[in-house]
């Protein structure tokens, strides 16, 4: 039987536990890494197979902020669950988006990548990740916080395009609408929701 879970997320700096959830399952295949609104187009597709993990590596052990993992305590230890890319707007490629606007000069963070591990969803991970997402920028100064979710009524998200969020998750997070934005995924708009941190 299973004992208590409890949900802890925190500053993502151990590149094994990223590597769990960003990781391929054989080295040699060719994984997002998280990196593909991170780096410059260019510089992404250039990386491939392994180089795209040793490229992360680098970033996380120079202490650049990357993002949140949530880790699921129970009786019999702890796993790694999930994960939350935030970071500085300007440090991503949402600094240059032509689809994505800029709601004001405010140097807002942005968090577009919320994933959870298959066999650990329907637990509100996700509502946690997005939460410490919030607190992480936060902790780090920024005045507000902006997402790029799927505006998707309700109806159902393919899970291979659901990491960017749904609307309803980032309402319930307490960000509100700022903008439409010229960006579509799996036939649904994306809004921009923000929150402001002040």
């Amino acid at each position: 039987m299973l004992g208590r879970m409890t949900i802890d997320v925190r500053p993502a700096t151990v590149f094994a536990d990223m590597a769990t959830i960003l990781g391929p399952k054989k080295p040699t295949s060719n994984v997002c890494w998280c990196l593909s609104y991170r780096i410059p187009s260019k510089e992404n597709q250039a990386l491939v197979r392994q180089q795209r993990g040793e490229y992360v590596k680098e970033l996380c052990d120079s202490g650049i902020p990357l993002g949140v993992l949530a880790y699921e305590s129970t009786d019999d230890g702890e796993d790694v669950v999930g994960w939350a890319a935030v970071s500085p707007r300007a440090d991503t490629t949402f600094a240059t988006s032509r689809t994505i606007p800029h709601v004001d000069d405010l140097p807002v963070w942005s968090v577009w990548c919320i994933r959870v591990r298959p066999g650990h969803r329907k637990r509100g991970i996700a509502h946690a990740l997005l939460d410490g997402a919030v607190e992480f920028a936060r902790s780090n100064g920024a005045p507000a916080i902006e997402g790029y979710p799927v505006d998707n009524h309700g109806e159902k998200v393919d899970l291979t395009m659901a990491y960017v969020g749904t609307r309803g998750l980032f309402d319930k997070a307490g960000f509100t609408k700022a903008a439409d934005t010229g960006s579509v995924l799996n036939g649904f708009p994306r809004v921009l929701m923000r929150k402001s941190l002040g």
